[in-house]
């Protein structure tokens, strides 16, 4: 029997869909594409993996503190229980956050298949989702570090690539590719043997500790130190701050995988057309939402006349577009978002705006969530 671990990496503040996305609220507790948030919709995506042959544990949920009860009250929606919610003091990137969980997911003595991928993300044909994880996790069991590449239907410039080999099954990784300006990425996808990178990991907990002692052994080393110091209350699992504010921050691309290239870690890719998206900002969102004839895409109270190919998200007051195309349109009781849809990426611009006002904006919606419950700020 296989045993699975799913690795739920749920840091990240979303700024480019703001303002529905804030660092108090990030998008991967909205419900962005149907009933489910992304971070819950990852959780059954991940739970599913059970078959004949691989047991899935309960996941190990790596996020803030600020978000450990939007975890625990997302999963408990589910009728799931996290193995742990690792909490971190600090943002330090992917490579310690897997660190964390790989030194949970040994504690006990065992050595489980970490099946690792970001809360924020969607796929919509989840069949396909689950043939190539489970493809990858029979490549993992045997030692090899494994990367889901997404097959690419378009040039895409805002993702990373992966190069794979394509002269035997599995296919080995030849190298990794950082985000192509559109020539390069018009090349890539007429060549065929790239995919683009979608931060999802197939690999044993003892493996990935190996290869960041290798490699990293500062972040390896601080890693274990905050861990040794470690307080526990029910499902919350804190590093201790002192230590883990020593940890050097780093990808797991950059700290390991791109090192593991031509080293005896074998290094594979297992390629996945699932209907991938990371909706990293709001024309990802319109690609995935429903739209009318005429292309626009509507959450909430909407009203239009002759409109294209537009994005609205009414949290509350009615909208109304008159003649406009290519927009994004985003309401929320505080703040409103009138974007071109080509500019989605720019986004960010506003938000560090915010900031450097220190407005709180950026931070919390009006009405902010408790563990007892929500207020709402209307004054």
């Amino acid at each position: 029997m296989i045993q699975v671990t799913p690795v739920i990496l749920c840091g990240g503040s979303g700024t480019r869909l703001w303002p529905l996305s804030r660092s108090g609220f990030p998008k991967q507790f909205l419900c962005l594409t149907g009933s489910e948030s992304l971070f819950q919709q990852a959780v059954q995506r991940l739970m599913g993996l059970q078959a004949d042959g691989i047991q899935v544990n309960k996941p190990l949920i790596v996020t803030g503190e600020g978000h450990r009860f939007l975890v625990l009250e997302q999963m408990r929606e589910l009728g799931h229980e996290p193995g742990a919610a690792l909490l971190e003091p600090m943002g330090k990137n992917t490579a310690p956050a897997l660190t964390l969980a790989a030194l949970a997911a040994v504690e006990r003595g065992d050595d489980p298949v970490l099946v690792v991928t970001p809360a924020d993300q969607t796929v919509a044909d989840v069949s396909a989702f689950t043939y190539a994880m489970h493809n990858a996790i029979r490549q993992a069991v045997q030692g090899a570090i494994v990367v889901l590449g997404v097959t690419p239907d378009r040039p895409e410039t805002g993702y990373g690539y992966i190069k794979a080999s394509m002269a035997h099954t599995p296919y080995a990784v030849e190298r990794f590719v950082e985000k192509p300006d559109k020539a390069n990425a018009m090349r890539y996808l007429a060549e065929g043997d790239y995919y683009w990178n979608a931060g999802m990991f197939v690999l044993k907990a003892s493996v990935w500790m190996q290869a960041i002692t290798a490699f990293r052994a500062d972040i390896a080393d601080a890693t274990r130190a905050a861990w040794a110091q470690r307080s526990s209350d029910a499902a919350f699992v804190r590093p201790s701050k002192a230590e883990f504010s020593a940890i050097p921050a780093d990808s797991i691309d950059y700290a390991v995988m791109e090192r593991c290239l031509g080293s005896h870690f074998p290094t594979r890719m297992v390629p996945m057309n699932a209907g991938w998206s990371d909706l990293g900002a709001w024309d990802a969102v319109w690609d995935v939402q429903p739209k009318d004839e005429h292309g626009n895409a509507f959450v909430g109270d909407v009203l239009s006349n002759q409109c294209r190919n537009n994005l609205v998200h009414s949290s509350g007051r009615v909208v109304a577009l008159v003649g406009v195309d290519n927009l994004v349109v985003v309401e929320t009781p505080d703040a409103v978002l009138v974007a071109n849809k080509a500019c989605s990426q720019d986004v960010k611009h506003i938000v560090n705006a915010l900031q450097q006002h220190k407005r709180e904006e950026h931070t919390l919606h009006r009405k902010v969530h408790r563990p007892w419950g929500w207020y709402d700020s209307i004054d």
